[in-house]
């Protein structure tokens, strides 16, 4: 069930972030700029979140985001990675980034060792694959905020 608090919409340019979601992590990640960050709402609490998310004005496609500090990396600002649950055949920063989210998933935390958070985030690309396909949350792929500009 969508609570009151959500759907949560994003919109920003995707620009460089610290590199490590393709190269560390096998997950790659759009990231966006402070000043989109900072338009989150007060109450977003850091954690694992998922939704759909839309490259330019190309297919809606389900994502999973991570809003926080990244506690194994240490991140000294605030962020949102989104990973895009798609196969892009090259980067897209530059892009215009849409994503709603619906759904908090799991708190951020900490982890022992790499394996451990690649594991972590394999589980919540799977969650989020199986949450969204609740006829609740599918309702928002055709959402107006993806097909307005």
């Amino acid at each position: 069930m969508v609570s009151s608090f959500f759907p949560i919409y994003l919109e920003g340019e995707v620009v460089k972030g610290f590199g490590r979601g393709s190269k560390d992590l096998d997950c790659p990640t759009a990231n966006y700029s402070l000043d989109v960050v900072k338009t989150l709402p007060s109450s977003v609490e850091p954690g694992v979140y998922c939704g759909w998310a839309q490259v330019d004005a190309g297919p809606v496609y389900k994502m999973v985001a991570n809003i926080g500090w990244c506690p194994f990396y240490q991140n000294k600002e605030m962020s949102v990675e989104t990973h895009v649950i798609h196969k892009f055949d090259n980067d897209f920063y530059g892009s215009t980034l849409k994503i709603c989210i619906l759904e908090y998933l799991r708190g951020e935390k900490n982890f022992e060792s790499l394996d451990d958070l690649v594991a972590a985030i394999k589980q919540d690309i799977a969650n989020s694959k199986e949450k969204l396909e609740e006829a609740e949350l599918q309702k928002f792929k055709k959402d107006l905020f993806f097909f307005s500009s």
